[in-house]
């Protein structure tokens, strides 16, 4: 089966994909969620995609799921080593030389104006820990241009999450489309899905993985 490398969002770390980890597990994949250095303030983007490649190592048939923030990171693996399949849940699309700040206004994002953009479906007791376990974001890499060229030659699937307060469902499948020219695939689940809805995203990405697979 599969080996997903999980790519956690701004200011996270690898704890964020346990659930779905073990979910993963579960159905015969080899998870490997790894921690970013995203409060080194000397790493830049090559350091990011240093970090999962690493934790990959040799392993064969690998999927690289990119969550939020984690979509600059994850197609400078697919770059760097052979990806089956690359999958964006409710991710940032960069393009060629953007920078974090200008990502913003370039991709026209709106604000839900709802409060609790994180955790609003998340158990309190999960939130909780994942609030504790919240990291600065303070690594070059955010000062950085983006170094791609253009978007990996890596099979995409964009996941957006129905429920998202902070990329909301209407702007994501815009984001997408303009950015990757791709339609969305649709699961329900706030912005931390792996979270609020870990069995369901498991199944998703055991899907794709066998999809994968056979093509």
């Amino acid at each position: 089966m599969a080996t997903f490398a999980l790519i956690h969002g701004g200011g996270g770390s690898a704890w964020e994909w346990h659930l779905v980890a073990s979910e993963l597990d579960r159905r015969g994949h080899e998870p490997v969620a790894v921690d970013l250095p995203c409060d080194w303030e000397s790493a830049g983007w090559s350091a990011y995609a240093d970090a999962v490649v690493d934790a990959v190592a040799d392993r064969s048939e690998v999927v690289v799921v990119g969550h939020s923030l984690g979509g600059f990171t994850a197609p400078l693996v697919c770059a760097r080593r052979p990806v089956d399949l690359l999958v964006l849940v409710a991710g940032m699309v960069p393009a060629p030389g953007e920078r974090f700040d200008d990502w913003w206004t370039s991709v026209g994002y709106e604000e839900s104006g709802l409060d609790d953009v994180f955790y609003h479906d998340v158990p309190p007791r999960l939130a909780a820990e994942a609030r504790r376990r919240e990291r600065s974001e303070d690594a070059r890499a955010l000062r950085e241009p983006w170094p791609l060229d253009s978007w990996p030659a890596t099979p995409t699937r964009y996941l957006l999450c129905r429920d998202d307060r902070l990329f909301t469902a209407a702007w994501a499948r815009r984001h997408a489309r303009v950015r990757l020219g791709v339609d969305v695939d649709e699961i329900d689940g706030g912005h931390y899905v792996m979270l609020g809805r870990p069995r369901e995203l498991a199944e998703r990405l055991h899907a794709y993985a066998v999809s994968a697979g056979r093509r």
